[in-house]
């Protein structure tokens, strides 16, 4: 009987705790409820990282710009260049090439930019228009065709220097391919936006320059 006794002891207590998991905390409820600035914990960032995965190494924001301006014009040479190569020869293809990576720049490379910025502007440094306006479409297409023409003088450049050098006038020495063209087109992108933000700042210094001097 004892046996029998403790068995249905044990079975009460069992359903006693299975039902207990089942039981509501409203205490803890209300404090979630009502939880704010004032009368939550305060938590230190390292606890954060663990939560959120963000370790002590991470990616600089100028290798990501760098990365993704670098490549989207790959992806741009790859598709267009090549895929169109086929069927669309010289200034034609030149044409189609430039207006492609103008567009991508605006609709696609520039968005990403604003999406990944933290507060609003900060990405702003790394475009050649920053501003997301209907013009700005046609401006990214014009300086496309700039930048395209520059990149191809490089190639030209540099193919005529190796075949000066080898004296074999037969043979391409560089072809255009994604990867050295998105760097090439990187470095002259990277380089015409220093450039404008260098004369910005001139003019900006000029004009403080000039209200410091009439106030004075």
């Amino acid at each position: 009987m004892s046996k029998k006794s403790d068995k249905k002891n044990a079975a009460k207590e069992e359903v006693r705790d299975n039902s207990s998991y089942y039981t509501l905390n409203t205490d803890a409820v209300d404090r979630l409820v009502n939880a704010d600035v004032a009368n939550s914990p305060k938590v230190t960032d390292e606890e954060i990282r663990k939560y959120t995965g963000k370790g002590k190494f991470r990616i600089p924001t100028v290798l990501k710009i760098l990365f993704t301006k670098f490549w989207f014009k790959g992806a741009a040479c790859f598709f267009f260049y090549w895929g169109l190569g086929p069927y669309i020869q010289s200034y034609d293809l030149l044409f189609v090439f430039g207006f492609a990576i103008g567009v991508i720049t605006d609709l696609l490379e520039n968005n990403v930019f604003r999406f990944f910025e933290k507060e609003k502007g900060d990405h702003d440094k790394w475009m050649m228009f920053p501003r997301k306006k209907f013009v700005s479409l046609f401006a990214n297409i014009i300086y496309a065709f700039f930048v395209l023409i520059c990149v191809m003088y490089l190639y030209n450049l540099i193919n005529v220097t190796a075949m000066s050098i080898t004296k074999n006038t037969d043979k391409l020495f560089l072809g255009v391919e994604p990867l050295l063209f998105g760097l090439f087109y990187l470095g002259f992108d990277m380089l015409f936006i220093t450039v404008k933000h260098t004369f910005q700042k001139i003019v900006k210094d000029a004009k403080e320059q000039n209200k410091s001097n009439r106030s004075k």
